[in-house]
């Protein structure tokens, strides 16, 4: 009985090293296409330069700009000029030249998007 206790224990050992060296293939395989996917340029809608209308011109100027960046232009010049509401962080005062581009005075954060994506093209 103990030679037959011996041999189902011999058997999953090499199916265990049988397996060790196709998952090492796999994984070597798999590395080349990670780094083949991290040499492509990053094609987002977001990443894409894009043309502010005049009046979004005023604030973030003129040149085309990816999206991120007319938000982050937007959200340097709101706390440059102190147009957050003190009592309430997430709404905009807008001044003059925020006032054009929104179409109202007071605008909340998550509606500011909103108004941005209507004066890019």
């Amino acid at each position: 009985m103990t030679s037959s206790s011996k041999k189902p224990q011999a058997a999953p050992t090499k199916r265990a090293a049988a397996a060790a060296p196709a998952a090492a293939k796999a994984s070597a395989k798999a590395a080349p296409a990670k780094d083949a996917k991290k040499a492509k340029p990053a094609t987002s809608a977001f990443t894409k330069p894009l043309q502010p209308s005049k009046e979004l011109a005023a604030v973030v100027g003129s040149e085309p700009l990816p999206r991120t960046e007319v938000v982050s232009k937007v959200w340097e010049y709101i706390k440059k000029h102190k147009l957050q509401n003190e009592a309430n962080k997430r709404e905009i005062l807008a001044d003059a030249k925020l006032s054009a581009v929104f179409g109202k005075d007071k605008v909340t954060m998550f509606e500011m998007n909103k108004f941005l994506a209507q004066h890019l093209k």
